[in-house]
């Protein structure tokens, strides 16, 4: 038998490599890739990069060097890190103020976060969302309202349009008490604002110089109004909710809505909470709540229609499981176990957020990497969903794989390694509602109506888009109305 001093030694830890031992790809001096970065479509061109030079590279842009992650386990442990560890840029913050959004729970860091991140998840309570079911109903009737008099018409239907309608709706009713009803109007002041906020970010995020400063297009200025009139409709929510609240004193003890529950602890002294931050907690809500949804149906919609086996048995399940809309319940939602995980799938193959740029707060170390303080550090979210290493026929849109015990033949989970609304404690918030209204609006369409087409103009796989999130470029819908037979 060995003494202590007999004992083998222990192996050293494997050294740390840095983050200049890296493989790049080639760029220009000083510049770095700044020119070659096509910025519509920078995830998949990162995402080429990593099947190059693997899962950890660098790339340069606008004199900044980005360590590039496509491992879902460091990116993982480095979304576990938020907020201590790992921020959201400080150009994403400036950019933010610049056009004149308000610090949200999406954009805010360190204490201002941890406030309203208790405060948002509150009135994000499944609870909450059964509660509202009735009126995410009322707006599926709208939807499909809109939708057989387009095809009472024969008219294409503009797909993300639409479903932009639909999302603004569902969002300000639950989060705000307010009935925008967009989907029943020529106007839809909100939507079309909105639409040109996302877009100016990512924009901006990109220009290697900062033009709008000192020389405003037309471009700006149309963004500068429309963040007026968003502005102006917030203001509008937030006194119609104390308005409520003041007829009402009741509805302090137990608020209806997101906005109430949020302006009740914004009037606690002790709460933290100021009129900026319940301001932009509503502006959050309703860009967050849009795009990321309605672009999430969009890609689902089209897969489905191109997957004619999977949309039967999402009409089955629709049919058995949901039944005509006047039976509909939370309830029945929740057991609709195809039709979720046909947008899991979705979610895996086309997600919205399919890259992530953060920064890191101290000096840390990502897998075998050392990472400075300050280093920004690009996320490749979806770089591992498309590898067969973790899927089989990876490329392949195949929903079944989520309702397996195990996904991949390494029985990797398939929810650790796609992770479309994040991970870690700043997971998304609303990730139950976008889930309740992908499934209300699939029952909607595929029960109600048979889809006649849906596709681009010239028939070709709609284009990855990024513009914030990453969307289909052009698609358009035909449909009629689904003719029920006796049986069903």
């Amino acid at each position: 038998m060995s003494t202590p001093s007999e004992a083998l030694p222990t192996a050293p830890p494997p050294a740390l490599r840095e983050i200049d031992e890296l493989p790049h790809p080639p760029g220009l001096p000083w510049i770095g890739n700044t020119l070659q970065i096509d910025k519509p479509h920078v995830h998949l061109q990162v995402e080429g990069w990593a099947r190059r030079y693997g899962d950890f590279f660098t790339i340069t842009i606008g004199g900044h060097r980005l360590l590039v992650v496509a491992d879902h386990k460091a990116m993982g442990a480095i979304l576990r890190d938020r907020p201590e560890g790992f921020r959201r840029t400080p150009r994403f913050a400036a950019i933010a103020r610049e056009i004149g959004l308000g610090a949200g729970v999406f954009g805010a860091e360190a204490e201002p976060w941890k406030r309203q991140r208790r405060m948002v998840m509150a009135g994000f309570d499944p609870r909450h969302l059964r509660a509202y079911f009735p009126s995410l109903v009322r707006g599926c009737d709208r939807l499909e309202g809109r939708w057989r008099r387009a095809a009472a018409a024969g008219a294409a239907i503009d797909l993300q349009a639409d479903l932009m309608r639909f999302t603004v709706d569902a969002i300000s009713g639950l989060a705000f008490g307010a009935d925008v009803n967009t989907l029943e109007s020529d106007d839809d002041i909100i939507q079309r604002h909105l639409d040109k906020i996302f877009p100016a970010m990512f924009r901006r995020l990109f220009a290697p110089f900062a033009t709008w400063r000192w020389y405003k297009t037309r471009a700006d200025r149309e963004l500068d109004a429309s963040v007026l009139k968003v502005n102006a409709a917030i203001d509008g929510f937030v006194a119609a909710a104390r308005k409520r609240l003041d007829a009402d004193p009741a509805r302090r003890a137990v608020p209806a809505n997101l906005l109430e529950a949020m302006i009740v602890a914004a009037d606690d002294p002790g709460s933290g909470i100021t009129d900026g931050e319940v301001s932009g907690n509503v502006m959050t809500m309703l860009l967050a709540g849009e795009d990321t949804t309605a672009n999430t149906l969009a890609w689902a919609i089209w897969l489905l229609f191109t997957h004619p086996e999977a949309l039967a048995r999402a009409r089955a399940e629709i049919d058995a499981v949901a039944g005509d809309p006047a039976a509909w319940t939370h309830e029945r939602f929740a057991e609709m176990h195809w039709l979720e995980a046909c947008a899991n799938e979705t979610m895996r193959l086309k997600p919205v957020a399919p890259s992530l740029t953060l920064q890191a707060l101290r000096d840390t170390t990502v897998a075998d990497i050392r990472v400075p303080g300050g280093t920004l550090v690009f996320l490749a979210m979806r770089s591992d969903s498309l590898r067969e290493a973790y899927f089989t026929r990876a490329a392949a849109f195949d929903p079944q794989r989520w309702l397996d015990p195990v996904s991949g033949p390494d029985a990797t989970s398939a929810s650790r390694v796609s992770m479309p609304f994040g991970a870690g404690p700043r997971v998304c918030p609303g990730r139950h509602l976008a889930m309740l209204e992908m499934k209300m609006a699939l029952a909607t369409l595929i029960g109600r109506f048979e889809i006649e087409s849906v596709g681009t103009p010239g028939g070709s796989e709609p284009d990855e888009r990024m513009s914030f999130a990453m969307g289909p470029s052009g698609l358009a819908m035909r449909l009629r109305p689904r003719q029920r037979t006796a049986r069903d």
